[in-house]
């Protein structure tokens, strides 16, 4: 059966970002249905009529529909065990999903002040205490997974697994608000901005005109 994954803008979909590196990384063949976000009621239909989560992303696989982006994930890690998405050693593997989860539920004062949004100007805005105690947060996590695994490889745990692409978005926020980084963060930074996955979906991201005023609030 095939799959297919129902996204929002790229531009703006951090959510939807996450599962779509991750199928594209790992060379999972797939196809991409992008449903335009905040624009009236027949595409919030749309959406519905794939999820009733009202939500992107979506998978859809046969009779299937996995909604959520570490849901998605999941599903895809236990569809293709061959692709490895998960750190094959167990400790390894309960720390990659130890960030991913907190990726997923926190930070929230980050993704409030710093939205995704790849055509802003690259400048820094002045930011909540809340926030750069997020950043700080977050670059604790890389430089410990750099710390610990960095001999293996480039990425969080050494090959690029579910984990850095659970923190894809957080890339972009910190390059477009011109966040003060440390080197190894910088370096990671650079890693993922070099995969071709990342590339491509930045440069669809660019490509695209719809403008959503909310999202442009700065």
């Amino acid at each position: 059966m095939s799959l297919t994954l129902v996204i929002g803008n790229k531009n703006y979909s951090s959510w939807s970002m996450r599962p779509w590196v991750v199928l594209r990384a790992a060379g999972i063949a797939f196809e991409e249905v992008v449903i335009p976000l905040y624009t009236g009621a027949a595409d919030k239909q749309r959406i519905l009529d794939v999820t009733r989560s009202g939500k992107v992303p979506a998978l859809r696989d046969g009779d299937l529909v996995v909604w959520d982006s570490l849901s998605i994930i999941e599903y895809l890690a236990e569809r293709f065990p061959e692709a490895k998405l998960w750190p094959q050693d167990r400790a390894m593997r309960a720390h990659a999903r130890s960030i991913s989860a907190e990726m997923h539920s926190s930070f929230t004062a980050l993704r409030r002040e710093c939205g995704m949004n790849l055509h802003r100007p690259v400048r820094a805005k002045q930011l909540s205490d809340a926030a750069l105690a997020d950043i700080a947060r977050i670059q604790e996590i890389w430089t410990g997974c750099r710390a610990r695994y960095g001999e293996q490889g480039p990425f969080l745990f050494g090959a690029f697994s579910a984990a850095d692409a659970m923190y894809a978005p957080v890339v972009h926020r910190f390059r477009s608000y011109d966040i003060a980084v440390s080197p190894v963060v910088r370096a990671y930074m650079d890693t993922m901005q070099a995969l071709p996955a990342f590339r491509e979906w930045t440069e669809a991201g660019l490509a695209e005109t719809l403008v959503i005023e909310q999202f442009e609030d700065d």
